[in-house]
């Protein structure tokens, strides 16, 4: 059975963290890593007013050989990572596990939500993060049956899905529209462009997971 890992990291800790941090007002959210030979590419999702300074601050890294832009979706982009060697650290670790990632955000504070197969592969992870002197703080762990709330049926972080609870009361969804984004963002605090992008994405996740038995079984019977 699938067991789920929430921890949380300082981005000082590990390279991948220490390369992102130093922008305050920039969000980050890890999408996948993604083991190629002997390196692992992570693709980050980058929100904020200031990509430009942002590609200057990771790509003057020495620790970065090339930072490409992927996606630039209201005013969000993608980004992939490639290293000038391979991070001995957090991000392999998490490869060598084959975990899955459910979450992971942050700044100067990164919080993890990992899927692995089974506990022997969580049980791996952790003597590896040991190993490797990794200062993780573990908040819980849990299978899929003993989630503590509905909303990761979805895979959903704790941001997107107060966004869309907040957005289907509002009657942002409702036709004709009850609510507007200006109204959402006023209350939850955050910008237009950090909102549209968390109800994107929060709805592309529930609509994977009721549509989709998976991310790779699509029915197109119509």
């Amino acid at each position: 059975m699938s067991v789920i890992l929430e921890f949380t990291i300082a981005a000082e800790n590990f390279r991948l963290g220490r390369v992102l941090s130093g922008l305050s007002e920039m969000e980050f959210e890890l999408e996948r890593i993604v083991p190629t030979g002997h390196m692992v590419m992570p693709f980050v999702w980058v929100t904020g007013k200031n990509h430009a300074a942002f590609e200057e601050h990771v790509r003057t890294d020495p620790a970065v050989k090339e930072l490409l832009v992927l996606d630039d979706l209201d005013g969000s982009g993608l980004y992939r990572i490639e290293w000038n060697d391979s991070p001995t650290d957090l991000i392999e670790a998490i490869a060598a596990a084959e975990a899955s990632i459910l979450q992971a955000r942050g700044n100067d504070d990164w919080v993890f939500r990992l899927r692995f197969n089974d506990h022997d592969a969580l049980s791996r992870f952790h003597d590896d993060v040991l190993e490797r002197e990794m200062p993780i703080h573990v908040d819980r762990t849990y299978t899929l049956s003993e989630a503590p709330d509905r909303g990761h049926r979805f895979d959903l972080t704790p941001e997107q899905r107060e966004a869309l609870l907040l957005a289907l009361r509002q009657g942002y969804f409702a036709t004709p529209r009850e609510g507007s984004l200006e109204e959402l963002t006023d209350e939850l605090g955050i910008t237009r462009q950090a909102l549209s992008n968390r109800l994107r994405r929060a709805n592309e996740k529930v609509l994977r997971g009721a549509l989709l038995a998976s991310d790779t079984d699509v029915d197109d019977t119509p």
